[in-house]
C-alpha cells in the first residue's frame, strides 16, 4: 500500500524524525519524491552480510575493486539528493568511471544487489540503474523464492537468467568471478555461490 502525504510540514517532521533516529538509511528519493523503504527483516540482513563477505573475498581481497553494504547512487551532477537509490549491496571495480563523492556515488556500480521485501519496488528501479550505467543487477525475490540477473545491454538492463530451487539454473556474472543458484535448504531456500576457480564455494 502506498501513502502520499501532501502536507509539507508533516513530511519534513517525518523525515527529520527518521534521520534523528537513524531510520532513513535505506530511504530513497525518486525524482523529488521521498520514498520510505520497508525495514529489512533478519533474513534480509543476513543475506546482505553474507553477500558482502563473499564479494569482499572475491573482489576486494583480490584487488579487483571495492564492495559496500549499500551506498547512495545518483546520476545527478548537482542536487544529487533529489534523485538517488540505495541498493542493498554494491560492487565498484577499479576501472569503474563512477565518481566517489563521499556522500554518494555519481554513476552506477558494476554490480548492484536488491533483496526484495514486502511491498518492494526493486523492479521499478531498473530504468534508474540502467541510466547510471549499472552493469549488472541481481534481484533476490522471496515470495516466491527466485534469483534474477539483469545485464546492461545497449543501455537497457535485460534479464539474462532466473534461478529457482525447482529449475536449479546457474547464473554466471560477467562482472565478478562468481556463479550463483538457488538450492533447497532446511527452513528456506539458500543461495549457493561458487568462485569461477571451481574450488571455493559458499552457501547462504
Amino acid at each position: 500500500m502506498d501513502l502520499l502525504l501532501t502536507n509539507r510540514d508533516k513530511v519534513r517532521r517525518i523525515i527529520h524524525r527518521r534521520r534523528r533516529l537513524g531510520l532513513d538509511r535505506k530511504d530513497e528519493v525518486w525524482s523529488g519524491r521521498y520514498i520510505i523503504m520497508t525495514a529489512p527483516d533478519n533474513v534480509h540482513q543476513e543475506f546482505v552480510a553474507e553477500l558482502v563477505f563473499i564479494l569482499t573475498l572475491v573482489v576486494k581481497r583480490a584487488g579487483l575493486g571495492n564492495v559496500y553494504p549499500g551506498g547512495n547512487i545518483s546520476g545527478r551532477e548537482e542536487k544529487w539528493t533529489s534523485n538517488y537509490r540505495v541498493p542493498d549491496v554494491t560492487v565498484f571495480l577499479n576501472d569503474n568511471p563512477a565518481e566517489n563523492r563521499n556522500t554518494h556515488w555519481f554513476g552506477g556500480p558494476d554490480l548492484a544487489i536488491e533483496i526484495v521485501s514486502d511491498n518492494d519496488k526493486s523492479r521499478k528501479k531498473l530504468d534508474f540503474y540502467a541510466s547510471v550505467a549499472t552493469r549488472e543487477l541481481l534481484i533476490v525475490d522471496r515470495a516466491p523464492w527466485q534469483l534474477e540477473l539483469f545485464r546492461l545491454i545497449d543501455g537497457v538492463l535485460v534479464s539474462v537468467g532466473k534461478s529457482s530451487v525447482a529449475d536449479g539454473n546457474v547464473l554466471v556474472s560477467e562482472v565478478v568471478p562468481l556463479s550463483i543458484r538457488l538450492i533447497a535448504g532446511a527452513t528456506r531456500p539458500q543461495i549457493e555461490a561458487r568462485h569461477v576457480d571451481g574450488v571455493q564455494s559458499w552457501t547462504i
